[in-house]
């Protein structure tokens, strides 16, 4: 029951019985999920819950053109920097709204760009994707896939993804489905630390709390149960180890 607590305390309460259990397998204990939800009932430790919200972020009332849909919803990945996918969400601020554009690597879930602003322009997820190269320097033919908003379907972010040699894939019309797995993260990141925490009084404040969350947590510690329970750094590290062997 302390193991309980202290991973609990660790994970700033984001981790219910089914991850604190695989963390005390890996110290070595023998215990049941069943009993980890028992024990955490008794001491009255229940993980963050977010509530329903959403402010639209897409602007589909465009003439640009638009890419197929590409990925079809084929979320297994093989090999990192094959797919990413992009996508933009609202961070409510005390001092304005604020938009938070993401780059997820589709086989290792991680976080491989992002930026902070406090607008939607093209700007934003342009220079989200251009972090993200940056960081990862991807071979060409990498398929980006992304919902069909004003903003990817831009002349400067399709020069950019030219420029790249990336292939673009887009959702179709009003299907969250097709591009889930990014969806999914930003749902993550509102239930774990934006809405079970004071709101953010300022842009500085909010980026210094999410770079701390993606870089340093969602990244490097979180367990991932499509990757395994393993974190996306952990997970990406295994194919870097084949690599060199």
């Amino acid at each position: 029951m302390e193991r309980i607590q202290y991973h609990f305390a660790d994970h700033k309460k984001r981790y219910g019985s089914p991850k604190i259990t695989r963390l005390l397998h890996q110290e070595g204990y023998t215990v049941t999920e069943r009993t980890v939800s028992v024990y955490m009932r008794q001491m009255k430790l229940r993980s963050v819950v977010s509530k329903p919200y959403r402010v639209q972020t897409t602007d589909s009332k465009h003439n640009n053109p638009i890419a197929p849909n590409t990925l079809n919803q084929e979320f297994k990945v093989l090999k990192p920097n094959t797919v990413w996918v992009t996508d933009i969400t609202y961070i409510p601020c005390r001092g304005g709204r604020l938009y938070l554009a993401s780059v997820m690597d589709l086989c290792t879930r991680e976080i491989v760009g992002w930026r902070l602003y406090n607008h939607m322009e093209t700007s934003l997820v342009l220079h989200a994707l251009q972090a993200a190269y940056a960081a990862k320097r991807p071979g060409e033919g990498l398929l980006h896939h992304s919902d069909r908003g004003s903003q990817y379907t831009s002349k400067d972010y399709v020069e950019q993804l030219k420029t790249y040699h990336m292939e673009s894939s887009m959702s179709r019309k009003g299907n969250c489905y097709d591009n889930a797995c990014i969806e999914s993260w930003h749902s993550i990141l509102k239930k774990e630390l934006i809405y079970c925490n004071p709101r953010f009084k300022n842009q500085e404040q909010a980026y210094n709390a999410i770079f701390q969350y993606i870089e340093f947590y969602y990244n490097r510690k979180r367990m991932h149960g499509a990757l395994g329970y393993l974190s996306p750094a952990r997970f990406a590290k295994q194919f870097t180890q084949k690599s060199v062997a």
